[in-house]
């Protein structure tokens, strides 16, 4: 109470800003690491063999639970990144303009959801296509022209960057 008395005093104007530090600096490539990571960990599971003894399976399940581990982190920050672009960055007329974009953001987030959930090799792939496509709409939204590149990772996949 005392606060907003305190207020109307000062004349203190409310401030808008698209996001909390208003940077402007946004771009996809992080989503895309991020995917390209939860791929990699999806690998490394289905490489590890499992333990022929009781000594051996210590260190299978401690390995197991890392990859696990940063597998569900890598998602949860792809969905973070993809949900910074959503909010901060598209604006309603990169909407208008491409009317995918909701889905294309709602799936997205909906399939990192599904990485976290399971250690199948398929929803990974899935992500990066996603992540892909918002890229793709981003760099347009940019009017910059962009082309799918080898990610040069071990774990392969495709990274759409600007031309």
């Amino acid at each position: 109470m005392i606060f907003s008395k305190l207020l109307k005093f000062t004349n203190i104007e409310t401030a808008f800003a698209h996001c909390d530090v208003p940077c402007g600096i946004y771009d996809p490539h992080l989503a895309q690491v991020a995917a390209l990571t939860t791929m990699r960990m999806i690998q490394l599971i289905d490489a590890t063999e499992a333990p022929s003894s009781d000594a051996e399976r210590t260190n299978y399940v401690s390995q197991i639970s890392r990859y696990v581990s940063t597998k569900e982190e890598h998602a949860e920050l792809c969905k973070k990144e993809i949900r910074i672009l959503w909010a901060d960055y598209f604006r309603p007329e990169h909407v208008e303009k491409y009317p995918e974009l909701h889905d294309t953001v709602f799936n997205a987030l909906k399939t990192a959801s599904k990485v976290r959930q399971s250690n199948d090799t398929k929803a990974p792939q899935d992500l990066l296509a996603a992540v892909n496509q918002i890229a793709t709409i981003f760099w347009a939204t940019k009017d910059v022209e962009t082309s799918a590149k080898p990610s040069r990772q071990a774990v392969g996949g495709e990274l759409v960057q600007p031309a």
